[in-house]
């Protein structure tokens, strides 16, 4: 709006609108166990608006309780919004103590929903050599998926690379993503790992819209370094994938990682393609 100054009108200068960028804890993860407050409070510094953690067990966040870690962010301004946690299974499938998997779940879902989490994601999994053990684990994720929906909470699965290996003659992610129920499972698209699975983001974006609610935003190095990932394609499909929140997760550096988050950072802040926001 404009005001009236000495008779002339004067336009404010317009504050630009702050963008939703995300960060994976595990970017600044020697940083966190050195110094967690200092590491948290520099992470909000730079911009970032929440986090995704990588440092839950036994019903706590980076040795805090779920109230401690909420009111640790949010006290620096920024939001609670996922977390990478797994229960693996039994090597031998058959051998799997299931009372004791399902009681672990019911603690992590009741710290993650303290936490403020509004996702909790697998991040790896063992590869499983038949269909039939990956069958087990699909519906094991449903299963879970249930659970956190219960507790309104979303389950997702996070991608390396080597889900784009066949497996008895289907690709393995393929598969996961046709036999666990988009009600109960969504996928987080690790765009880099993806890239060296020999596959294309968008194009797995046309062949499941809606499945990737979260994306990890990743290089080879610290954003735009490597020239690997086309993150203009990507953001411009991001609509057709679903997706309504962006993580950066930095896992190699040219300097530090605090110098690596940040260059990351100001990558996408200065990228046109990059929306303010994608949740709404």
């Amino acid at each position: 709006m404009a005001i009236l100054l000495g008779g002339l009108l004067v336009f404010p200068a317009c504050e630009p609108v702050k963008k939703e960028i995300y960060l994976q804890l595990y970017s600044v993860r020697d940083d966190i166990r050195a110094d967690y407050a200092g590491t948290i409070a520099k992470v909000a510094e730079m911009g970032y608006t929440g986090v995704e953690t990588a440092g839950y067990a036994d019903g706590k966040f980076y040795g805090l309780s779920p109230a401690e870690f909420k009111k640790s962010i949010e006290d620096a301004g920024m939001e609670v919004l996922s977390s990478h946690t797994s229960r693996p299974l039994a090597d031998s499938l058959a051998a799997t103590d299931w009372d004791d998997v399902w009681a672990w779940w019911d603690t992590a879902i009741l710290a993650h929903k303290e936490a403020g989490m509004k996702y909790i994601v697998i991040p790896w999994m063992q590869a499983p050599a038949t269909l039939a053990d990956l069958q087990v684990y699909c519906d094991y994720y449903n299963r879970i998926g249930e659970r956190c929906n219960a507790a309104g909470l979303r389950l997702g699965y996070h991608n390396h690379n080597f889900e784009f290996r066949e497996i008895e003659g289907q690709l393995m992610y393929d598969y996961m993503l046709n036999n666990t129920d988009p009600a109960k499972v969504f996928f987080q698209m690790d765009v880099y790992w993806l890239g060296e699975g020999g596959k294309d983001p968008v194009d797995y974006f046309n062949s499941y819209p809606g499945r990737f609610e979260l994306l990890h935003i990743k290089d080879e190095l610290e954003l735009g370094r490597s020239g690997k990932v086309d993150f203009e394609r990507i953001y411009n499909n991001a609509a057709t994938a679903g997706a309504k929140y962006m993580i950066v997760e930095v896992e190699r550096y040219t300097g530090t990682p605090f110098e690596g988050v940040k260059e990351s950072y100001d990558f996408l802040n200065n990228a046109p393609y990059v929306k303010a926001i994608y949740s709404k």
